[in-house]
């Protein structure tokens, strides 16, 4: 007997596995977190930020160099409160340098 498998969206995929939904549920937080706090963020450093993890309240932004690193730390607070304002606080906010590849 063949099998023959079909493709399936990615999204359809996510919906069908629990844990594809999760881990979708969590980038999608993660994402709507970022969008929240980018008019806080000055225009200079907005391409250096990414949305990161989102795990138990904490939520991880992931950041191109230290010195975008010590600008987001200053801003912490600013954040938290938009984040809280907009529905979306989380019990704290972590920043990750992302090492360069190459």
């Amino acid at each position: 007997m063949t099998r023959h498998h079909q493709a399936i969206p990615l999204q359809q995929a996510a919906q069908e596995s629990p844990t594809f939904a999760h881990l979708s549920k969590l980038i999608r937080a993660s994402s709507d977190r970022l969008q929240a706090i980018r008019g806080l963020l000055p225009a200079p450093l907005r391409a250096s930020v990414q949305a990161g993890p989102l795990d138990e309240g904490c939520w991880c932004l992931l950041v191109s160099s230290n010195s975008v690193a010590a600008k987001l730390r200053q801003l912490l607070p600013a954040l938290q409160a938009q984040l809280t304002q907009k529905g979306l606080a989380v019990t704290s906010i972590r920043i990750k340098v992302q090492k360069r590849q190459g």
